[in-house]
């Protein structure tokens, strides 16, 4: 549990997962809408990790100038149920 909590534990991260759990896949500039308070910097770290870890895949798609999208791969998916406990943990409990 500690291993994973390394990797996804913090709120931000928790956040876009939530996100990206929620859309096909989701544009740097619709996360930094989504996640009030988030600084560009900070969200940059996050997907960076995440994408480092095989959780978020990034896919650039044709626009002047370049831009990317972040989805989920299939190991990001797997969260979902884990991602779902907590939320419905949350509805109840706070």
């Amino acid at each position: 549990m500690a291993r994973t909590l390394d990797i996804i534990g913090d709120r931000w991260t928790i956040l876009i997962l939530r996100d990206l759990l929620t859309h096909d896949s989701r544009r740097f500039q619709d996360l930094e809408t989504s996640l009030l308070g988030i600084s560009p910097n900070t969200l940059s770290a996050r997907l960076k990790n995440l994408e480092e870890h095989g959780i978020v895949m990034r896919r650039l798609y044709e626009e002047h100038p370049p831009r990317a999208e972040y989805l989920l791969t299939p190991k990001g998916r797997e969260l979902g149920p884990a991602m779902r406990a907590l939320q419905v943990w949350g509805q109840k409990n706070t």
